[in-house]
């Protein structure tokens, strides 16, 4: 391949997405990736047992089923093919009852009235107001900021006291959203467990709005994943990518972006060789990564450095999968056929999870999301059993253990059973039979998961806090909200940039639309242009 116009760093969802973007406008693309496979976060493997697939870290795809930037790609021509459990959601509770989101409106309706009857009303007014603005918001959340073109048609749609009111709604806390918009806790529970999908505790701004917003997707597009395990999403846009002549080089560790004269021109890996980029360096990794590491001191200017030492990471991870030799014996029939499930007995015990969060300790009762990806996939495990996951969260600095069993953050297996165990025991008051249908378990802490990708730094999924001061114009750091840096050719298309964390590619897809309004050919360029990469 001849010198590339653009290096993409990092070889996630959002690098793959932007390289994409970039070739489909005829630009030669390289994208190195340090581990030794593609797709970041977007990866699965067969390390628990032999006979199942587990998904190594995201395994529910709403907002990829959504996002205009992953359906113009039109990945099903690659091979690529979704699939959905009966249900959506579930939140069952110890009394027998259970919470479910379906994509059938009538059913979600009737599980939220069955809390409290006036509440069927409430969820289709909100589903209404999803209706009516749903494509605008996300068009708002996938664009650069400020989303003029959405921003306009939404205020548009809205008028201005109705437009307000959508804007108080979207920053009220979800415990707030619950009170205001519901009697019973069915719809409670189901807007406050999306909404610690993120880091939002009940009490959290924002928390509300991100809960509708989750809610709304499962509603319309459901919690999708991919036949064949997360990676087939990923293979899907390497495929693209390689169709249209862009290159994918895994197992080449960048270490520096290089700049000279203020502008990055190229990139230089482990083993010390450096690959040129004609026109631009995008970096799917992390901005205090970015800067603090692939940048010499001398390129991140002094107020920039001090804005990345405020840089807040979102909760660390704790992941357990599961071979099950049976699906989950839930006491709750709602939670059987869903694919995502929620175990926490209630708004109040979710209320405690985040305290003790705020806190600096480990919980003692944590509340899991849990996927059964054989009720949502069934090639993923022999037929009348399941593949399962649940992840939790702990503090990114422990200060204390709010169980009795002294933990600190070592993160040695005794800490990793601990969690694992505290974790299974809420599922097993939910499902009694649960632990005895264990064949096989693995459990990634922290630390583990930032050795198998390590743009996850702590465990943070998210690649940064989804609170307000985090979001907009804050994401990274104060600033425009867009991927440009402040060294030229060069642009942030990790998660780490607006709009945030999940698996949409908006991030890389701004990304390279900024790269591709800014490029101006040099002359110096043209002299390369023959000069071959290896």
């Amino acid at each position: 391949m001849s010198t590339p116009d653009a290096v993409v760093v990092g070889a996630g969802p959002n690098g793959l997405v932007a390289a994409n973007l970039l070739a489909d406008a005829g630009w030669r693309v390289v994208v190195l990736e340090a581990q030794d496979e593609p797709g970041g976060a977007v990866r699965s493997d067969r390390g628990v047992h032999p006979d199942y697939v587990h998904d190594l870290f995201s395994a529910f795809y709403p907002l990829a089923a959504a996002s205009p930037v992953i359906r113009a790609m039109r990945l099903e021509e690659q091979g690529l093919r979704w699939t959905h459990a009966p249900t959506v959601l579930a939140h069952p509770l110890p009394d027998g009852r259970c919470a479910v989101l379906s994509r059938e409106l009538e059913s979600t309706i009737a599980s939220v009235a069955g809390f409290a009857a006036p509440d069927g009303a409430a969820w289709e007014g909100l589903h209404r107001i999803w209706r009516q603005v749903g494509d605008d918001l996300l068009g708002c959340l996938f664009t650069p900021f400020p989303p003029v073109v959405s921003g306009l048609r939404l205020a548009a749609r809205t008028g201005p006291s109705a437009g307000l009111r959508l804007a108080r709604t979207m920053l009220l806390p979800a415990r707030r959203f619950g009170d205001e918009y519901f009697t019973g806790e069915g719809g409670r529970l189901l807007i406050a467990g999306n909404a610690l999908h993120a880091d939002l505790g009940p009490e959290s701004a924002l928390g509300g709005g991100f809960g509708w917003l989750m809610s709304m997707l499962g509603q319309a597009y459901g919690f999708p994943v991919p036949t064949g395990g997360a990676a087939s999403l990923t293979r899907a846009l390497v495929r693209r990518l390689q169709a249209r002549g862009g290159v994918v080089h895994c197992g080449r560790t960048v270490t520096r972006v290089v700049v000279r004269g203020g502008r990055a021109v190229a990139v230089r890996t482990e083993d010390g060789s450096e690959v040129p980029a004609l026109r631009a360096v995008l970096a799917d990794v992390p901005a205090p990564l970015l800067y603090g590491r692939l940048l010499a001191a001398d390129d991140v200017p002094p107020g920039l450095r001090a804005d990345l030492r405020r840089f807040q990471w979102d909760f660390a991870t704790v992941k357990v999968d599961w071979a099950l030799t049976r699906p989950i014996p839930w006491s709750a029939p709602g939670a059987h056929g869903a694919g995502t499930v929620h175990v926490a007995d209630g708004v109040d015990e979710l209320t405690r999870f985040g305290a003790q969060l705020a806190m600096g300790r480990v919980p003692d009762v944590p509340f899991t999301v849990l996927g059964q990806m054989t009720t949502a996939d069934a090639t993923r495990s022999p037929a009348g059993t399941e593949s399962a996951w649940g992840y939790t969260h702990v503090p990114q600095e422990i200060r204390g253990d709010a169980g009795d069993d002294g933990l600190r953050g070592l993160w040695d297996e005794r800490e990793k059973d601990v969690v694992a165990a505290r974790m299974e025991a809420g599922i097993e008051r939910l499902a009694p039979g649960f632990r005895a249908s264990v064949l096989a378990r693995r459990v990634l802490a922290p630390p583990d998961m930032e050795r198998l990708n390590t743009s996850l730094v702590g465990g943070a999924v998210n690649q940064g806090t989804t609170n307000l001061h985090q979001q907009l114009v804050f994401r990274p750091v104060p600033g425009t909200g867009r991927p440009g840096t402040p060294i030229r050719a060069l642009y942030v298309a990790s998660a780490t940039a607006h709009p945030g964390g999940g698996v949409h590619g908006a991030p890389g897809a701004n990304a390279a639309r900024a790269a591709l309004r800014s490029h101006r050919p040099v002359l110096a360029a043209r002299r390369l242009r023959s000069r071959p990469f290896r």
